[in-house]
């Protein structure tokens, strides 16, 4: 969530932001910035008659030592009149700042100066991009046939069981993802990185500190009983472990990362783009997240991208590295890189990754905060990224590394696979 104070003093950036980022409601700007006046003014009006009633009370006491009882009578309705205004102000105020939220929240965060101007994924810069394409053997296959051909997943088992979007692993295909998701997070805890395993559900307030709601409400799966949502990220569920917490310096910076199965209502409905495992309702991931000070984290951003580049290298596909456009960007997110590999089945990159730098964005819904060397709460900046996310990387796999008689397991995840092909 944006400041309040910066919105206020800085109108005209944050309007040239929101229109960066393509954002189409840049009123509410103007509306915010309307409903703070009328809240400072209440809070004016509430503080004066505060002090008024104060005042009041303290002198009916002199006056009852001065046996001034009628005066002191008088002071006590004229108090009794002050507490109704105060009253009647207290829920002016309360229904203001209600408003005010409300508009607040809608408002995404602002892109970085480094965000390219754009409005579509055709105009992402590409940074950089490394590897070889592979030219595949005479009658290679996606990923799908591949699949069906060597056994690895069933979907329309998970289509009995669930429904469309819901893969079903089973035999070598449950194996490589075992093998992946160990390795991913051997890879992550390695750099530092502390392992947890959290709740797959999440309450309101969690999904509204990292920025899901009310933006993702859609997308996400609702469970109304007890008003808790399934995660889309474990993202969610490990930024909200600081969620109210002022984190001693001493222990910055905080470096976490989890393995978990992620759930999204938002999946396509038709085409090549979510054919197989291209996009499916159900997916594992392993996120990292990190919270540092605000002065450092462009540094750990840079950090981050290049942590998870050689998590990438490490599997032998050829990828590159995007840098969104303010109109291909996230609710949340001030700036963010793209990691896209090369699956040469389809002949078309796959997004595997997104490293995304929220700022104070997150931290501020979430009350994360530091204090620095004089004695001063300062929020921290909060970073995520995908570590990696399953289903693109296993169809890459299988299309990059088919042969004639069977798939090659990439050198790094033999040891976790206990093999060297898929056959």
């Amino acid at each position: 969530m944006l400041q309040l104070g910066f919105i206020r003093s800085n109108r005209e950036l944050v309007l040239d932001g929101l229109r960066k980022k393509n954002f189409s409601e840049i009123d509410l700007v103007d509306q915010i910035i309307s409903l703070d006046e009328q809240r400072r003014k209440l809070q004016i009006q509430s503080d004066e008659l505060l002090a008024q009633r104060n005042a009041a009370s303290k002198s009916i006491g002199n006056l009852v030592g001065q046996g001034l009882h009628e005066e002191a009578k008088a002071q006590k309705a004229a108090v009794s009149a002050l507490k109704d205004g105060i009253d009647n102000l207290a829920d002016q105020l309360s229904a203001c700042e209600i408003s005010l939220n409300a508009v607040l929240v809608r408002l995404p965060n602002l892109p970085s100066d480094l965000v390219p101007a754009g409005v579509s994924p055709e105009e992402n810069q590409n940074i950089r991009q490394s590897g070889n394409i592979p030219v595949l053997h005479e009658g290679a296959v996606p990923h799908w046939d591949l699949i069906t051909r060597y056994d690895l997943v069933d979907f329309q088992t998970g289509v009995k069981i669930t429904g469309s979007g819901f893969p079903l692993y089973k035999g070598k295909g449950a194996k490589l993802q075992r093998a992946m998701i160990q390795y991913f997070l051997d890879y992550n805890t390695a750099a530092g990185y502390t392992e947890y395993l959290p709740p797959l559900m999440v309450n309101e307030a969690s999904a509204y500190g990292t920025g899901q709601l009310p933006d993702k409400e859609g997308q996400m799966y609702y469970m109304p009983a007890d008003n808790f949502y399934l995660i889309p990220t474990a993202e969610v569920p490990i930024t909200n472990i600081y969620r109210d917490e002022i984190i001693p310096q001493a222990n910055l910076p905080v470096k976490m990362t989890a393995y978990t199965p992620c759930f999204r209502r938002e999946a396509g409905s038709f085409g090549k783009d979510v054919r197989g495992l291209n996009r499916v309702h159900q997916f594992d991931k392993i996120e990292i997240v990190y919270l540092t000070e605000a002065e450092k984290s462009y540094a750990v951003l840079d950090e981050m991208v290049e942590h998870v580049e050689k998590l990438i290298q490490s599997l032998g596909l050829p990828y590159r590295i995007l840098r969104l456009c303010g109109g291909d960007m996230s609710f949340a997110s001030a700036l963010t890189y793209d990691f896209e590999v090369y699956s040469a089945g389809q002949e078309r990159w796959l997004e595997v990754s997104s490293v995304s730098n929220f700022e104070a964005f997150q931290t501020n819904r979430l009350k994360i905060r530091t204090k620095d060397a004089q004695g001063k709460t300062q929020l921290l900046h909060s970073l995520n990224g995908s570590s990696l996310a399953l289903p693109r990387i296993l169809a890459s796999i299988l299309e990059n590394f088919q042969t004639p008689d069977g798939i090659i397991i990439p050198e790094v995840l033999r040891p976790y696979f206990g093999a060297d092909k898929i056959s």
